[in-house]
């Protein structure tokens, strides 16, 4: 079975965006991209809500037609419309880009997503991750940690009553000061195992 990852870079308080959506601090060289691109092309495929869907349908297409294009950026835009794409959305009917697009987020969806042949699935997107989290259909985590204290934006994980947790699967480090930390998620009699009594 195919498991749920989420790919997301977040600051190291936290936040996986500053004030007015900026992205701006991001520490994304040539050599993470491609690192990204080697990890994304192994995948079976993209689960987004529509607003990152419409964001990364705007650019990569055509990104690389664009002769002053790094090879990072010419190989991902390959990858990217290669890659089966399902974007969980109540406003879009369809969209191109090889997607599909299902209307609402349910256990039985994501469950048929996973069934499905091929590598594991990419979740990109905090709003649709926060029902992902909720619903507890994220499977695994790959947070790309960059070296800036934001101390203000929009916090990746929302408050939850209850804690979920992790098991480290893998860190590496890259030149820029960013970190990956991959985590997969502690079934729960293990993870309350864990924990004193």
């Amino acid at each position: 079975m195919r498991k749920v990852v989420l790919f997301m870079s977040v600051s190291v308080d936290g936040y996986f965006e500053g004030p007015d959506r900026d992205i701006s601090w991001s520490r994304v060289d040539e050599g993470l991209h491609l690192h990204l691109n080697r990890v994304i092309a192994r995948l079976g495929g993209l689960i987004s809500g529509r607003v990152t869907h419409e964001l990364m349908a705007d650019f990569w297409p055509t990104a690389d037609q664009d002769p002053d294009a790094s090879p990072a950026v010419v190989e991902f835009a390959r990858i990217w419309r290669d890659l089966p794409k399902t974007v969980f959305s109540r406003t879009l009917t369809r969209a191109d880009w090889n997607t599909t697009v299902l209307p609402e987020v349910t256990p039985a969806a994501v469950a048929a997503l996973t069934a499905g042949e091929g590598g594991d699935l990419a979740l990109g997107g905090a709003d649709l991750a926060e029902t992902f989290f909720r619903l507890g259909l994220v499977d695994e985590y790959r947070l790309y940690v960059h070296p800036v204290r934001l101390g203000r934006g929009r916090l990746l994980f929302p408050a939850t009553p209850e804690s979920t947790g992790l098991t480290l699967l893998e860190t590496r480090s890259f030149p820029t000061g960013v970190v990956l930390l991959h985590y997969a998620r502690t079934p729960v009699s293990s993870a309350n195992a864990a924990v004193p009594a």
